[in-house]
């Protein structure tokens, strides 16, 4: 498992440290002219670090001190030569909240995937990928909890994780977008962490249960394996003006033997830049997942601070 998810996170290095340097590079208006790219691989990296802080003394309105920071990256590396090409993206979220002396995790996400091609036609592509999800830190319910209780821990690392190994046929009309339609799509569910198992009373209260089924993963058993499976993949990487950038993404995963519990993804990612340094990031996560929750569930994070944004991508 250790060796699996280590080879992800090299997959996605080594598709930006082989990307050269192409004629321009891009941050939003700013244009930089570089040597010629010989490479065959063009790269675009947005990162952005957010931070606010509130403070209060003998203030008669009330108020709770606090500071709050968050971090979202979104990288991607495309080799194209011939008829081969891989495309390798990475969106990475991470933030905490500190109130009163207590720090709250605001944001987290891993989300690599790696898709190699080969073209058959002008627009569609034979292709094999891999996908990873997981969180960086530990998660924790805080409200309707048991006597003495603070906060209950419900997730971490590996805790769960996925990775998803699919194979189909992609439909490419451009550079920035793409549906990738995959008959047999085999997923990994992880469970590293064992303390995340609980069940809830009648009262809705959670109680730790290690012969609970956590995230669809049996009891005594660390990994959850569903071989005969589809899946649906669109993803959509842009900028949509000078000044705006987008990345989006849409996940639709069906077990065959569980038709009636279909999961589906969304990941939205929208960067404003105010001027050079300074943007506004709006990130979406919505996830419907019976496994996790008979619910949809729901992530939103919207923030002002510093973004650093670069791209090698060719105009066509």
């Amino acid at each position: 498992m250790k060796k699996t998810l280590f080879f992800l996170f090299c997959l996605i290095r080594v598709g930006c440290l082989l990307a050269q340097d192409s004629t321009v590079v891009t941050n939003f208006k700013d244009t930089v002219s570089v040597k010629p790219d010989t490479s065959y691989w063009q790269r675009s990296f947005s990162g952005g670090v957010n931070f606010n802080q509130a403070s209060f003394s003998n203030w008669t309105g009330g108020g709770v001190n606090s500071i709050a920071l968050g971090a979202v990256v979104a990288a991607r590396a495309l080799y194209e030569k011939e008829k081969w090409s891989w495309d390798n993206t990475a969106d990475l979220q991470l933030g905490f909240v500190t109130q009163g002396g207590t720090t709250r995790k605001a944001a987290d996400q891993i989300l690599l995937n790696s898709v190699a091609g080969y073209k058959v036609s002008p627009k569609f592509d034979l292709f094999a990928s891999g996908t990873f999800s997981s969180f960086f830190a530990a998660g924790y319910r805080y409200t309707g909890l048991g006597p003495g209780e603070s906060r209950f821990k419900v997730s971490n690392f590996l805790a769960p994780g996925q990775l998803t190994l699919a194979w189909g046929l992609a439909y490419k009309p451009t550079d920035w977008f793409a549906v990738r339609v995959s008959p047999f799509a085999p997923r990994l569910t992880f469970l590293s962490d064992q303390s995340v198992r609980f069940s809830e009373t009648a009262a809705g209260i959670p109680v730790r249960n290690p012969n609970a089924v956590a995230y669809g993963v049996e009891p005594g058993k660390r990994v959850r394996t569903e071989w005969l499976a589809f899946q649906l993949q669109a993803a959509l990487t842009r900028n949509l003006s000078e000044n705006v950038s987008i990345n989006a993404k849409y996940l639709m995963y069906a077990n065959y033997q569980t038709l009636n519990a279909i999961d589906h993804r969304i990941d939205l990612i929208m960067t404003a830049k105010v001027n050079r340094y300074l943007s506004t990031t709006l990130g979406i996560i919505a996830l419907f997942d019976k496994d996790f929750i008979d619910a949809w569930q729901l992530q939103q994070t919207l923030a002002i601070g510093l973004v650093y944004s670069v791209s090698t991508f060719r105009k066509k």
